[in-house]
């Protein structure tokens, strides 16, 4: 049974199969696979996450809270066999906000209220129609276990999330303020950075921010960061268009939305996060925030390069909607 009659405007539901969970992804072919290994010239890995624990100071009393890290049952500096042998050992546990620091949001992290069924009665929905409270289970009252039967990050895992990455430098571009980069400017970013997209492309985007979140440490305020880092313009139409059109499997961003975000929607907007509904929910393209990109965009610029081999899988932790990640890029 169709768990949809109607699909948005701008959508690809069903275009990569009813019961399709990976959007996008589905573009990472092995030929593209291969295309991103063919990248690798000289044997260079860049790590492109953040520590953990990384926002720092006034980020860390928001609703997400760093990582908290204690000894398990086990412990720590103890004997195993106390007068028998001489092994010492430590074993730990964390209690981890997911999307606290670099970070994947899956496909079951944004969705929307919408006509599904064609009744006129809109309805809380995800990517390819999975529903709320039957694929993608919770209670805003905290009483059941949340969970997403479907979409959960552990089907990006199991990707592998492996591909070409390109990079955008759109600091260079646009400088260090928080600019909202719309398609006008962002075409003619591509074309003076000679930067090519091609379909199951990862895109990345180099603003700054996370560099800016490393150097200041504790000292960091919420107007360091909303004062700092471009961003996407997820207002503008045409932008959306070309993220269709353009067969990116990903985008993903040392920013903390990959889109500018104000705190308030637009005057009629329908979404608080335009580029989120239209990624997340439309298209099935997951999103990165957060990732540290300062020392490979440095890299690929002294060098003429855009495009390197991306490895990023999440973590494999059924029914959760996103998870840190600690990507790789090889040149």
């Amino acid at each position: 049974m169709q768990r949809w009659k109607n699909r948005p405007d701008g959508s690809n539901w069903g275009e990569f199969g009813e019961h399709d969970q990976i959007g996008r992804l589905n573009l990472i072919t092995p030929e593209r696979r291969r295309a991103a290994v063919a990248e690798v010239r000289e044997g260079l890995a860049f790590p492109l996450s953040l520590p953990l624990d990384f926002p720092k100071g006034e980020y860390a009393q928001g609703f997400r809270k760093p990582p908290l890290l204690a000894s398990a049952e086990l412990g720590h500096n103890r004997l195993i066999r106390p007068g028998a042998t001489s092994d010492v050992v430590n074993d730990d546990y964390a209690v981890l906000h997911l999307q606290y620091s670099t970070q994947w949001d899956s496909l079951a992290h944004v969705g929307a209220r919408f006509d599904l069924d064609g009744t006129g009665e809109p309805v809380m929905a995800y990517y390819n129609g999975y529903r709320a409270g039957t694929d993608v289970i919770g209670d805003p009252e905290g009483s059941v276990t949340p969970h997403a039967d479907a979409l959960g990050i552990e089907t990006l895992a199991q990707t592998s999330v492996q591909g070409r990455g390109v990079m955008v430098d759109l600091e260079r571009a646009a400088g260090r303020g928080g600019a909202a980069v719309g398609h006008e400017q962002l075409m003619g970013i591509l074309e003076e950075q000679e930067v090519v997209v091609e379909p199951g492309d990862i895109l990345c985007l180099h603003t700054g921010t996370a560099a800016v979140i490393l150097d200041l440490g504790e000292r960091l305020t919420r107007e360091d960061l909303a004062g700092h880092g471009a961003g996407l313009d997820g207002g503008d139409e045409r932008l959306l268009r070309w993220i269709t059109d353009s067969g990116v499997s990903a985008i993903v961003a040392d920013n903390l939305a990959v889109e500018s975000f104000g705190g308030e929607p637009a005057p009629g907007a329908e979404h608080l996060l335009p580029l989120h509904a239209h990624c997340l929910f439309k298209q099935g393209i997951p999103l990165g925030e957060m990732w540290y990109l300062s020392e490979l965009n440095a890299w690929l610029r002294a060098h003429g390069r855009s495009r390197f081999l991306l490895t990023a899988p999440p973590l494999r932790l059924p029914g959760a909607v996103g998870s840190p990640v600690s990507g790789v890029a090889t040149v």
